[in-house]
């Protein structure tokens, strides 16, 4: 992402509401989007006219449902990969209640580097291939999130589909 494309922690609630309610509804709206954050439509509309301007959301022709651009939903893919590694790193690796996993997953979700994502992605990669180490460091048999499927921390981001983390709670 480049500084012209940087989001705020609010931007990425917009993309993430808007991939949401386009995945169960089939549309978003601004209404909508107001509605799902608790917000005003207005506020609304201006946060999303800044991410039209980013080429991160557009409108589909002759209506106002709101869609993501292929860069937005490389957005959305890359903040949805970044909150699992981080949610199951804080909870699986490090033991913090699952509450706050969450919370502060969701608050880091857009700010890390690529470099850190990757590296995150490969240090639990390696981890999740040594039994004993998992066994030994980890206090727990086994890790929540497998990652050995995954070739590359790309390859993880291009098939993350949504809050898989999510599923469990």
């Amino acid at each position: 992402m480049n500084k012209e494309t940087d989001l705020s922690h609010s931007m990425t609630h917009y993309l993430l509401t808007i991939h949401k309610l386009k995945e169960q509804r089939g549309f978003a709206r601004v209404t909508d989007i107001a509605r799902e954050l608790n917000l005003t439509k207005g506020s609304v509309s201006t946060a999303i006219n800044n991410l039209k301007k980013k080429g991160l959301v557009s409108e589909e022709e002759d209506c106002k449902f709101l869609i993501l651009t292929d860069d937005g939903h490389d957005e959305v893919h890359k903040i949805l990969s970044t909150r699992t590694l981080m949610y199951y790193f804080l909870k699986d690796f490090l033991g913090v209640e699952q509450e706050v996993a969450d919370k502060d997953s969701c608050e880091m979700e857009h700010l890390m580097s690529q470099e850190s994502i990757e590296k995150l992605f490969q240090f639990m990669k390696n981890i999740s291939n040594d039994k004993d180490a998992i066994e030994k460091y980890l206090d727990t048999d086994s890790l929540s999130l497998d990652l050995t499927t995954f070739s590359s921390p790309q390859d993880f981001i291009d098939n993350q589909k949504g809050d898989k983390y999510l599923e469990e709670k």
